[in-house]
């Protein structure tokens, strides 16, 4: 039994299907498929049934799907303290980003893990908090900078980093027509929102039940650059961070609404100590050097 068919056996459970499953595990289907046939023939067991919708584990393979996933956690345990006896952080690392460089001191992580761990490589993936973290839970991302109001997520490390102060941002037609907006007014308006599991999203619905009401879904963004874009473009107000929000103002696309505020954390996650490899320890140590 090889460490190579328990990943495989464990992306075809998580992805449930074959052509999807060997992408996730950098190998061809026909590999993958030669790969979960050995282990099946080894085990004496199979593990998963063909369905129109794909591939299903058997009760058999639901069974020791959680055995295969606790003996690669033990085998990255191992190999991280190999590495760290070794005093070695070497590899690359998924990491997961959501806003601007700048903003996440970016510059100043590359810096720290050039000089001090020259043989680890980040591969940045930008996208929407949640399916950043999604990522991270999924193990398809190894670490991520996420905007999250949770304190704590079990299995995880979760540390906050900074405060991110969100604000409301209007059109300027809109802002010229109606210079003393009130809460109930601006609710009216047509809003451009983003997907129900974002953290702006859930910020967004508390302004609305201040007042009263309930959010109704309109344009979405996919990220923050494109809602700042949208609300310029004069396709309805909407919810950003403060920093955003004020450089729009100063280049003359947008206007602040003063009437609320609200702020939410930036936030640093990976899997728990013992389920990380010394190059994503190593890329821990430099983030938090960086917001020390």
């Amino acid at each position: 039994m090889e460490l190579y068919q328990l990943k495989t056996f464990v992306a075809i459970a998580k992805e449930g299907n074959l052509t999807r499953a060997a992408e996730r595990v950098f190998t061809s289907a026909p590999a993958a498929s030669a790969q979960l046939k050995a282990l099946e023939d080894e085990l004496g067991v199979r593990l998963f049934e063909r369905t129109p919708r794909g591939m299903s584990p058997t009760a058999a393979g639901q069974r020791l799907l959680e055995e295969a996933e606790r003996t690669l956690a033990s085998a990255m345990r191992m190999q991280s303290a190999a590495d760290q006896l070794r005093g070695a952080a070497q590899g690359v690392v998924r990491f997961g980003t959501v806003v601007d460089p700048v903003a996440l001191r970016l510059g100043s992580v590359l810096v720290t893990l050039a000089q001090q761990h020259p043989q680890v490589t980040l591969q940045l993936k930008q996208g929407l908090s949640y399916e950043t973290l999604a990522a991270v839970q999924r193990g398809e991302l190894d670490c991520a900078y996420v905007l999250s109001d949770a304190e704590r997520l079990e299995g995880f490390e979760l540390r906050r980093l900074g405060v991110v102060d969100l604000a409301v941002g209007l059109p300027l037609a809109v802002a010229q027509a109606h210079p003393d907006l009130t809460l109930e007014q601006l609710t009216d308006l047509t809003w451009v929102g983003t997907p129900p599991s974002c953290i702006l999203r859930a910020h967004l619905e508390k302004l609305f039940a201040s007042a009263g009401r309930d959010y109704r879904q309109g344009v979405t963004a996919d990220g923050e650059s494109a809602i700042r874009s949208m609300v310029a473009s004069g396709m309805g107000a909407g919810l950003m961070r403060l920093d955003q929000a004020e450089q729009g103002e100063r280049q003359g696309e947008l206007k602040i609404w003063n009437g609320w505020r609200s702020h939410t954390w930036l936030c640093w996650i990976a899997p728990a100590g013992g389920q990380r490899s010394a190059a994503v320890e190593a890329v821990r140590g430099a983030v938090f050097d960086a917001w020390a």
